[in-house]
């Protein structure tokens, strides 16, 4: 077995309608001002959370999250916010963009160090910040993972910090948060969840421990996303949806990603396509190209999803996701063949997640998969 090291949340609350043990636990903890950040549909679960921590003399600064994926410009400006309020306990309620800024506020508003001089790996010194997280998408797991990606506008990079410092203290996953949201966005995330699993598992540094939570992860996801985008008041398709993604999310800090990730960064950093876009465009090709590479890994994914040999398994995911109404080519998204060589050097400077690939991926590798991704 390879080596692995696992970090997770010290408490971690499962369940419909737990967010509510939250300020009373914040209370248990001797919080007595925190920040709370949130996203615009998400305005009246915050003023509720706010009204219930102040009833208990917990003084909260609301932030509203006004961006799609977080860049270093819009977070440092955030950051600046968070400087003047000096929380003792920063909570983000949203999605991973979300979750990945409350993460890095909670350890950078009282540090020395800048948002620049983190980025990679374990190059954080501290957090002497409490930090809560609180998802309301099946798809990053950035609720249990050590990591949080940023836009780099300088040079159209996205830029990872990994570090078990961004492990936030608990987490609440609450799927009646969930309950309502949209199809397109219910597909993407955990689309994007999927590619967490299924990546870890094929990954060239798979461990027992992690393989566990990757297979359990590939059932639930593949069972019930498409009960989820039919009907997005189905909680036991929420739940399972919310669990599959917290699986996910607890193989990124010891496993992390690998080739699907890596090619999907330049079209999110460059074409602003949303990563659970991205992802599941790529994730059927990219798998095919590592198939060869570990068989049998592949064929206990397509057990997994109810498919007798690893291509079929393949193609019912590919399936999975066009019922789910994710577009099948890069070309329908409005990406030209004339991107793919910029594409693919982009691709190629993810050397973290390429590392972790099963199959080594050259740059005519990746040229070769947007190539197939824009045939009509």
């Amino acid at each position: 077995m390879n080596p692995i090291t696992i970090y997770q949340p010290g408490k971690i609350v499962f369940g419909a309608n737990t967010t509510g043990q939250l300020p009373g636990d914040c209370r248990l903890l001797g919080y007595k001002k925190v920040l709370l950040i949130f996203t615009s549909p998400l305005k009246n679960a915050a003023n509720e959370l706010a009204g219930k921590f102040e009833n208990l003399s917990i003084r909260t600064e609301l932030m509203e999250y006004r961006f799609g994926e977080p860049t270093v410009d819009y977070f440092n400006t955030m950051l600046a916010t968070a400087k003047t309020v000096r929380p003792d306990c920063v909570i983000g309620i949203g999605g991973g963009s979300v979750l990945d800024t409350a993460k890095l506020l909670a350890a950078l508003w009282n540090s020395e160090q800048n948002i620049r001089e983190v980025f990679g790996k374990n190059l954080l010194q501290s957090r002497k910040c409490g930090l809560i997280c609180i998802p309301t998408t099946s798809g990053t797991g950035s609720e249990v993972s050590p990591n949080a990606i940023l836009l780099d506008e300088s040079d159209a990079e996205k830029k990872g910090v990994i570090s078990p410092f961004l492990v936030p203290d608990s987490c609440y996953i609450d799927p009646e948060l969930q309950v309502g949201l949209p199809p397109k966005i219910t597909a993407e995330t955990a689309m994007d969840a999927l590619s967490h699993c299924i990546e870890a598992y094929t990954n060239k540094f798979s461990h027992p421990v992690t393989d566990a939570y990757a297979l359990a992860g590939i059932k639930l996801i593949t069972g019930n996303l498409e009960k989820a985008c039919q009907n997005g008041f189905d909680l036991d398709a929420r739940s399972a949806l919310a669990l599959g993604s917290m699986y996910g999310g607890m193989c990124l800090g010891p496993v992390n990603t690998a080739a699907v990730h890596a090619l999907s960064y330049g079209l999110g950093g460059k074409y602003h396509v949303p990563h659970g876009l991205a992802n599941a465009i790529l994730l059927p090709e990219v798998m095919r190209f590592n198939l060869d590479t570990c068989p049998d890994k592949y064929r206990e994914i397509a057990s997994a999803v109810g498919a007798k040999t690893a291509s079929e398994g393949i193609e019912k995911i590919e399936a999975l996701a066009a019922a789910c109404g994710i577009p099948q080519k890069l070309s329908s998204i409005g990406i030209a063949q004339s991107e793919v060589e910029n594409l693919a050097d982009l691709a190629m400077k993810v050397t973290r997640l390429l590392v972790n690939n099963p199959k080594e991926v050259k740059r005519e590798d990746a040229i070769e998969i947007y190539n197939k991704l824009l045939l009509c």
